[in-house]
């Protein structure tokens, strides 16, 4: 057994030292919520047992939802008891999102919830995330004399592909009524627990894919002038995607071409007839869109037009950059000072190039996504996102619900 895979039951230490006395009680639900569902992970639009075991709770505790919404979502609404300040036409509503799927990762974790679903693990924490939202939901149920508003709590499926968010919101989950703003959360093994990464503007990149297939003309090895060798093509065109981001970006715009995947040839003395290539695009400037696939058509079909080889290019754009509001932005910002220790405790330099479907949601209304540090190196909780170790301290489940309820409260005094 090794040290990652130990995670002792967890108590609020100083790394929670805001969470209020009845938030700190929920942390041994939270876990028990938590360690449930990291024992049965299912995979997108498959969260059947993951969206009963939240209907379930909801249940009990009386709170209105509507289940079923793009396939698994759910969507339950806690209403505020508190007279509008500006009058009864003018209650502010806020929506929360919580992702609820698992990947297709086989998990090596020694632990006594290590995942019963073969192949399937929570390695990524939407396991945390859900378990968040539940107590969310449970506390601001419990206290509707404080909120003088309306939440909306999301369950949403899918964010690790195909993309659960956009379904939703083409279901309606933004209106009826209408959602004012949106926060959320994702717990983050790149920061500490005890920390918290929160800006305005991009936080996660926007996410491309494709898939090119150069065609030559096959022939021996020993006779090259009689062929169109697509493996030289292909070779040829990666070296040269590299150019974009060097040679055609502002250096000031971030953005990545990664070429993962290339397969071309049968034997040694065969030159190859076709080739096959995968890679992925990540940029956070919404007005990159469409820019960098311009170019990577161009460069293909300028390289086989060379050759006298053909192609076929197959482009995706699957999720948009997500972009913060600058005004949730800093209504978050200012809640987790009061939340965590500052100034060390907040993190706005916390951009990735991994993206996130939230970005949907970020479109359509104002909202902030943030990051809640879950690492813990001393534990051995500190493998990244999609590792078949990945594990967090489960402490950071309590800052989470924290910084959900002071937003509530925040934004629907």
């Amino acid at each position: 057994m090794v040290t990652s895979s130990v995670c002792p039951d967890p108590s609020p230490t100083a790394s929670t030292p805001s969470v209020r006395d009845e938030i700190a009680a929920l942390l041994p639900q939270l876990v028990a919520w938590r360690r449930h569902l990291h024992q049965y992970p299912e995979l997108a639009f498959q969260e059947n047992q993951t969206a009963a075991f939240i209907v379930q709770h909801l249940e009990e505790w009386g709170i209105p939802f509507e289940a079923g919404i793009a396939e698994t979502g759910i969507v339950a609404t806690v209403k505020g008891l508190l007279p509008a300040k500006d009058g009864p036409d003018k209650h502010p509503v806020l929506a929360i999102r919580a992702d609820m799927d698992a990947l297709p990762v086989q998990e090596l974790n020694e632990v006594h919830y290590r995942s019963r679903h073969d192949g399937k693990m929570h390695a990524c924490g939407h396991d945390g995330h859900t378990a968040i939202l539940l107590g969310t939901a449970n506390y601001l149920w419990r206290h509707r004399t404080r909120i003088g508003g309306t939440v909306k709590l999301i369950f949403q499926p899918a964010e690790e592909g195909p993309g659960g968010a956009k379904p939703m919101i083409d279901a309606g989950v933004l209106t009826n009524p209408a959602v004012d703003a949106i926060i959320g959360l994702h717990l983050w093994n790149n920061l500490p627990v005890g920390t918290v990464g929160v800006r305005p503007g991009p936080l996660m990149a926007a996410v491309e894919t494709f898939e090119c297939e150069i065609f030559g003309r096959g022939g021996h090895g020993a006779m090259p002038h009689q062929t169109i060798d697509a493996l030289l093509v292909a070779a040829q065109i990666v070296t040269a995607l590299q150019a974009i981001v060097a040679r055609n970006m502002d250096p000031l715009d971030a953005a990545v071409v990664t070429v993962g995947e290339l397969h071309a040839g049968t034997a040694l003395n065969v030159i190859a007839d076709t080739a096959r290539m995968t890679g992925t695009v990540r940029y956070f400037k919404p007005e990159l869109e469409g820019a960098i696939q311009k170019r990577i058509e161009a460069i293909i079909a300028g390289i086989c037009q060379a050759h006298g080889a053909s192609y076929r290019l197959d482009y995706e754009q699957l999720y948009p950059a997500t972009v913060n509001d600058a005004a949730i932005a800093e209504l978050v910002r200012s809640v987790v000072e009061t939340a965590v220790e500052t100034p060390l405790g907040i993190v706005p330099e916390c951009q990735t190039m991994g993206g996130e479907d939230m970005a949907f949601f970020l479109r359509e209304v104002p909202g902030c996504y943030f990051f809640v540090g879950a690492a813990n190196a001393s534990l051995g909780l500190d493998f990244p996102h999609h590792h078949p170790r990945f594990n967090f301290d489960e402490t950071a489940l309590l800052t989470g619900v924290e910084i959900f309820c002071r937003c509530v409260e925040a934004f629907c005094p």
